[in-house]
């Protein structure tokens, strides 16, 4: 399971739950600002309570944030 998610999460067996999260962190990855209450509203649905939403997304933006900085830095990157 673990190489079908690193392949692709969306085609990863997978439960319902993690689908519903990872979809939230892809769309938080790709455009934040499309975020809406319907988002919120099938994490909801999937079992995920505000501090959930709010953990989900704190770790997400943080794990994009460092990615970014890290990239403008040049770290990991071969001279």
């Amino acid at each position: 399971m673990v190489a079908a998610l690193r392949r692709d999460y969306t085609t990863a067996p997978i439960n319902e739950q993690d689908r519903a999260m990872l979809d939230f962190v892809a769309k938080i990855t790709r455009d934040a600002t499309k975020i809406s209450p319907d988002d919120h509203a099938r994490l909801r649905a999937v079992g995920f309570d505000d501090t959930g939403i709010l953990q989900i997304t704190l770790i997400a933006s943080w794990f994009n944030y460092i990615n970014r900085v890290a990239d403008a830095l040049g770290v990991g990157r071969e001279p």
